[in-house]
């Protein structure tokens, strides 16, 4: 219906957004029950402009948390050829308090990290490279 789904995440519609509004309820369900931890929520996309793979995630005050929530993304970074650590950001822009990770990232306690996987629909440079590797289904399998 022409929705962007991850930015109904504070108030999804049982009609306009079913998937989402049940995957919500879900969550806020496994929350409640003490004896479940959920430490990561993960929102997968693929973005049309920048390369490589990279992240988004929050921004906490608290600096131990901040040092924590970067862990992920720098294992990423040194395991995967095409992840990007420098492309990375954390932050709280209004324009994405609708999405995933913001909106989960107030939910749940503080030992949960939410974050954005963005993917280069077209390619990715190694360190070093001039020139983008572009993803292929052979790539993608490597």
């Amino acid at each position: 219906m022409g929705f962007d789904l991850n930015r109904h995440w504070q108030d999804p519609s049982p009609w306009a957004h079913p998937t989402l509004h049940a995957v919500k309820q879900l969550i806020v369900q496994i929350n409640q029950d003490p004896r479940v931890s959920l430490e990561f929520y993960i929102d997968v996309h693929a973005h049309s402009t920048m390369l490589n793979g990279f992240m988004y995630g929050n921004v906490f005050e608290d600096e131990e948390r901040v040092q924590r929530q970067a862990v992920f993304p720098r294992l990423l970074c040194q395991n995967a050829s095409d992840f990007s650590f420098s492309n990375t950001s954390f932050n709280k822009d209004l324009v994405k308090a609708g999405t995933g990770r913001r909106f989960l990232g107030g939910l749940l306690d503080d030992s949960s990290y939410c974050y954005t996987l963005e993917v280069s629909f077209y390619s990715y440079m190694t360190a070093g490279s001039t020139a983008p590797v572009p993803y292929t289904e052979e790539t993608c399998i490597l």
